[in-house]
């Protein structure tokens, strides 16, 4: 979701140049894979705050889409899986260091990310949306000049907002924002729109939506260290199955209510 200047400038400031290279030369992207089956568990990254996709329940359990299809590709690869909780502006670099093995964590398929990551899938798709109260109704993007909007720290949403010359408030994830919002602390929010629809609804937030139309169709996916085939089509050839056999759609239905391919 970053651009490639906002991208570099995070791998740097995470410190994992060095991780990076010194990954690559001590094995093989083609024995990663082999390294998961010997371990018998795939460790998948997401921020836990970005319901209904990903949160942490009240027994303090990691739950939503993102764990369900995480888990569920797992069990078809034949391994375990591990959720990792960690900040959203600093998850990629921390898939460069291999402190995991994935990102399944509702990440925007972008050219710029593509550039130093793989991914997988889509496995959802969404669009971009302003979300404001009732009593200021946004109709048109170009009404935002002047008012301050709220955005996840890291997302594709932040640099979209900064290139407009919008006043840009940023927060951990889409829970913090909706207290802001509710509050009057923001004007507007700026999220992918399952995510916050269904959000709003849990919480009963009265709100008003604007569909960013120029954005087009947002699409998710599974981001992987480049250069891992192996890895890549073994979670491919999981998901395909699963929305071939109807499991996607379960998984769906129970999270978000329907079908989001």
């Amino acid at each position: 979701m970053t651009t490639r200047r906002t991208l570099l400038k995070t791998v740097l400031a995470a410190g994992i140049a060095t991780a990076v290279s010194l990954s690559a030369a001590s094995f093989s992207m083609a024995g990663e894979m082999a390294k998961i089956k010997e371990s018998g568990v795939i460790r998948i990254a997401m921020s836990g705050a970005y319901p209904p996709f990903n949160f942490v329940s009240e027994s303090n359990e990691v739950v939503g889409f993102d764990p369900s299809i995480g888990a569920e590709i797992a069990k078809r690869m034949g391994v375990e899986v591990e959720i990792v909780t960690t900040a959203w502006d600093g998850i990629i670099g921390g898939l460069l260091a291999s402190k995991y093995d994935a990102i399944v964590g509702s990440m925007s398929i972008t050219e710029e990310r593509k550039e130093v990551i793989d991914f997988v899938g889509p496995y959802y798709t969404t669009k971009r949306a302003i979300f404001s109260k009732p009593d200021l109704v946004i109709t048109d993007t170009s009404q935002l000049e002047g008012k301050t909007v709220g955005v996840t720290l890291g997302e594709t949403h932040e640099d979209w907002a900064r290139s407009q010359g919008y006043k840009v408030r940023t927060y951990k994830g889409l829970p913090e924002l909706l207290l802001e919002l509710e509050h009057g602390r923001v004007d507007a929010i700026i999220n992918d729109s399952i995510a916050a629809i269904l959000a709003m609804k849990e919480t009963g937030q009265d709100y008003v939506m604007l569909i960013d139309e120029s954005a087009g169709v947002i699409e998710a996916g599974i981001a992987i260290r480049k250069g891992n085939p192996e890895l890549a089509a073994s979670m491919q050839a999981a998901l395909d199955a699963m929305m071939a056999d109807g499991t996607y759609l379960e998984i769906a239905n129970k999270w978000v209510g329907g079908d989001i391919r």
